[in-house]
């Protein structure tokens, strides 16, 4: 779907004993997993159970209380996940005055990467998204379908090895959730990761860990 393909280095990405709290209660303890390229895991569980938690975590805006969660290339050089990965949460990112153009020019501009590059403007990325009308629009009159179409289509925009989504599907009518589904297959075939909390398939292969329960 993407119109430029590329391979993203070879890397490994390895959680080892990891531990994360919320308001003093231990939701995330003692977890341990590895993803290599063109891999994904995808985290279910009950509400409550440490889905998003996990997730902020792995993205940096959570302190680990124990363990660690790094990127590795082939020489064994590492670095963390958050400063290789996209966070997609519930809120989308982008700033309500701007239009869709501009929030994404935005994000475009901040989270490139040395040496990944989109060969991507804004209106094309919006374009494959299936909302080019909203990119002059003001994103404070989108609605919640196209706000979280835009912010997806930062991750097309500004290449990253990781992508990192909490309940991606959230908002997105069946089209949507179908476009959704080929940009991460084409993510994946790429060499890049996804680690995804959902309530709801994703159709794609992946690896599947349960909190609250057995991995």
């Amino acid at each position: 779907m993407t119109e430029s393909l590329f391979s993203f280095p070879t890397f490994r990405l390895e959680a080892q004993g990891l531990a994360f709290a919320r308001g003093g209660r231990t939701l995330v303890e003692d977890l341990s997993f590895e993803l290599t390229n063109g891999n994904a895991l995808v985290v279910t569980g009950a509400n409550g159970a440490g889905k998003s938690t996990l997730l902020r975590g792995l993205a940096g805006f959570l302190s680990a209380h124990a363990g660690t969660a790094l990127l590795m290339d082939e020489a064994g050089a590492h670095e963390t996940i958050a400063s290789q990965a996209h966070y997609v949460g519930h809120q989308e990112g982008s700033k309500p005055a701007l239009t869709a153009r501009e929030n994404l020019a935005f994000w475009q501009a901040m989270l490139a990467l040395p040496g990944l590059k989109s060969d991507l403007t804004p209106d094309a990325a919006l374009a494959l998204l299936g909302v080019p009308q909203v990119a002059d629009l003001p994103v404070a009159y989108l609605s919640a379908g196209q706000k979280r179409r835009v912010g997806l289509a930062r991750l097309l925009l500004a290449p990253r090895p990781v992508w990192i989504l909490d309940e991606p599907l959230t908002a997105l009518d069946a089209a949507g959730q179908a476009l959704l589904t080929e940009l991460m297959k084409d993510h994946l075939a790429q060499g890049g990761t996804l680690i995804a909390a959902t309530h709801a398939p994703l159709g794609i292969e992946s690896l599947h860990l349960e909190l609250g329960g057995t991995p």
